[in-house]
C-alpha cells in the first residue's frame, strides 16, 4: 500500500480534516453578514416535530447545518459511502448533522427502510438533489421517492455569498470567505406527489423540483450580488 493511500485511510487523518473544514466553515461564518429569508414555514413545521425533507444542489452542501435550525430538530443527511462522501458527511456531523451513507451495494429497500424510520422518529432528511456524482444542477429522482415515500413536505434552500471559494471538484463546491456578506433562502415547493406517480408524472415532478432549485439557487447569488457569469 503506497503512503498517499495509507494516509488517506488513516482514521487520525481524516478527523483532522473533518475538523480543520467543520471550524473553516463555522468561522467564515460567524465572521460574515448573512441575511436569512424564507425559513418561517420550516422552522414552525420542525417545531412542532414534523419532519420536511430539506433540498439542495450539492455545490452549496457545505453551509447546509447554516440552512437547518438543529436547535428546533433533527436532520439527516444522505451522503456517499465512497470517501470523499464520507469527509463531507463527518464535517457535517461535526456541525450538527446526522448521516446515513447511501452505497452501491445497499439494496434500496434497506435504504428506503431506515428513511422511513428515521422520518417517523421525526426526523427531517437532507438531500444533494445532484449528488453524490453529478452531473451538477441534474436533480435525480430520489427527492421525489422519498416525499413519495414519507408524505414529508418538501423545502429547496440555497446560499450564496458575495465571495466564495470554489473547489476543483465535479460541481465546484463553494466554501465561504470570512469577512463577507451572504444570504440563506428557503422556499417551500408546493407540487403534490402522488403515492404512485406514473413515469410521466414522476418525470414531471422531477424537472418541477429541478427548476425551482434552480430559481431559488439564482435568486440567492443575485441577492448577494454575484457576478452573472460567476453564477
Amino acid at each position: 500500500m503506497s503512503l498517499r493511500k495509507k494516509i488517506a485511510d488513516s482514521p487520525r487523518f481524516n478527523r483532522a480534516v473533518e475538523a480543520c473544514f467543520a471550524a473553516y466553515v463555522s468561522f467564515a461564518y460567524r465572521t460574515s453578514r448573512w441575511q436569512r429569508s424564507g425559513f418561517a414555514d420550516m422552522d414552525a413545521a420542525v417545531a412542532r416535530g414534523e419532519p420536511v425533507i430539506f433540498v439542495l444542489w450539492h455545490q452549496r452542501l457545505i453551509m447546509a447545518p447554516y440552512l437547518f435550525d438543529t436547535s428546533l430538530g433533527r436532520i439527516c443527511a444522505l451522503t456517499s459511502a465512497a470517501r470523499a462522501g464520507q469527509l463531507a458527511g463527518q464535517i457535517l456531523v461535526r456541525l450538527g448533522f446526522e448521516t446515513i451513507p447511501m452505497s452501491s451495494h445497499k439494496r434500496h429497500v434497506a435504504l428506503s427502510r431506515e428513511v422511513l424510520r428515521r422520518t417517523k422518529e421525526g426526523c427531517s432528511i437532507g438531500i444533494a438533489a445532484d449528488g453524490p456524482r453529478g452531473p451538477a444542477r441534474i436533480s435525480s429522482g430520489v427527492p421525489i421517492t422519498w416525499a413519495r415515500m414519507t408524505g414529508c413536505r418538501v423545502f429547496t434552500v440555497a446560499f450564496a455569498e458575495r465571495r466564495v471559494l470554489k473547489l476543483p471538484t465535479w460541481d465546484k463546491q463553494m466554501l465561504p470567505l470570512p469577512f463577507s456578506r451572504g444570504v440563506l433562502i428557503c422556499q417551500e415547493w408546493l407540487e403534490e406527489v402522488p403515492k404512485k406517480p406514473s413515469e410521466v408524472e414522476a418525470e414531471t415532478l422531477r424537472i418541477s423540483l429541478q427548476a425551482s432549485l434552480d430559481e431559488i439557487t439564482d435568486r440567492a447569488d443575485r441577492h448577494a450580488g454575484r457576478p452573472a457569469e460567476d453564477r
